[in-house]
């Protein structure tokens, strides 16, 4: 197998399955080459193991930005916590810990449970059939992080809309990084009024707490990096949670029935389709040998996910969904080490609450039509998914 075979394969699917390219590297060179543009080669990881080591091993690999720069980016510094390294990420990630218990989350639990049952009503109300990725699993998380981040509530219509532009591509580049900017102008003029009068999301707590450590564009940063991992992704896992469940009735019935095995379903559906299908990059800080592999120093590391979590050497039947099989709850859809989501709790949350009030409302829900699913996406999802009842 050549380099630059199959550049693009790890944000390739068939359905819910990586494609069978990404499992022949896997098995057959599971660190491999691939050239990009300007001569630099970018090694694919697809290993458990390999994966876990890389994500987990900080002292080797690097998340810092200006790794990218250096490869001829002309892009700034997006901001948040997965292009820092320590001691930067090490500052700014404890500042945001104590927000991310699960004794802190649950004071936003019985909001989470008004915002799906509000939706559901309105689902109800309009009628079948229904898009469900407009209806349901689009706006949940974006008003979560709005109630996260204490977004004044006149104020959510426009949060939402600038949360789904920076995501729609359908109007191009410029669109969606007109969007991300739109977004930090208003994080930052959210934060200005939170620092004059605090309020009680995470944005007025922190300002409570820290205000003379963190700056208006700090903040604004970390908000936004909140937006950017928690909203994209589980409005995937949302929508591909639904469409399985529903082609997989026995599994529905148990999670609309029997209380807690939610639980298991969501982990395993974590693991099983991975929709952040490759990590943030990492870059060698010196050569060193992975899997047989040379990498040089400064070389540029991509882990697969979606490989990763399908990895057989982790058990059988991996392409299935057990939501008792031994290893559940160990994989690495939220990533491994010093970067794994902070936001993981709050999106198991979400999950746990959605899938069995959804389920509940519509026992009758199915698919009515054709389901697009993403062509390549470092998030995969579908473009729509549409029900009836």
């Amino acid at each position: 197998m050549s380099d630059s075979e199959f550049p693009l394969v790890q944000f390739m699917r068939e359905g819910f399955d990586p494609v069978a390219e990404l499992a022949r590297i896997q098995t057959e060179q599971p660190v491999f080459p691939m050239a990009i543009p300007g001569g630099q080669t970018v090694y694919l990881v697809t290993r458990y193991n390999d994966v876990r080591n890389v994500l987990g091993d900080h002292e080797r690999f690097s998340n810092d930005f200006g790794n990218v720069i250096g490869l001829g980016s002309t892009q700034e510094d997006p901001g948040g916590l997965g292009f820092r390294d320590p001691p930067e990420h090490t500052r700014l990630r404890k500042y945001l810990t104590p927000e991310f218990t699960m004794r802190r989350l649950r004071r936003l639990e019985p909001r989470i449970e008004a915002m799906v049952e509000e939706h559901l009503d309105r689902m109800e109300a309009q009628g079948s059939p229904a898009d469900l990725v407009e209806s349901f699993a689009l706006p949940i998380p974006s008003l979560v992080v709005c109630e996260l981040l204490g977004v004044p509530y006149e104020e959510r219509a426009g949060f939402l809309k600038m949360s789904t532009d920076r995501f729609d591509f359908t109007a191009g580049p410029e669109a969606s990084l007109q969007a991300i900017n739109d977004a930090m102008t208003y994080l930052t003029d959210l934060v200005a009024r939170e620092r004059l009068d605090p309020g009680d999301g995470l944005l007025g707590q922190l300002l409570r707490e820290h205000g003379d450590e963190l700056d208006d564009r700090t903040l604004a940063s970390m908000a936004d990096g909140m937006l950017t991992g928690g909203h994209d992704t589980s409005t995937s896992m949302l929508a591909l949670g639904t469409l399985w469940l529903l082609a997989n009735p026995e599994q529905a019935a148990k999670v609309r029935e029997v209380d807690g095995y939610v639980v298991q379903v969501v982990e395993e559906l974590l693991r099983y389709m991975s929709v952040v299908q490759v990590a943030f990059p990492r870059f060698a800080r010196e050569d060193l040998e992975l899997h047989g592999q040379l990498i040089k120093k400064g070389e540029m590391v991509l882990c697969s996910l979606a490989a990763a979590n399908r990895d057989p050497n982790l058990g059988g039947d991996m392409n299935e969904v057990k939501p008792y099989r031994d290893t559940v709850g160990s994989h690495l859809a939220f990533g491994h080490g010093i970067h794994r989501c902070i936001g993981a709790p709050l999106a198991q949350m979400e999950m746990r609450i959605a899938f069995p009030a959804l389920l509940r409302r519509f026992p009758g829900l199915h698919v009515a039509g054709e389901v697009p699913f993403r062509k390549l996406a470092i998030v995969y999802g579908v473009e729509k998914l549409p029900v009836a009842w």
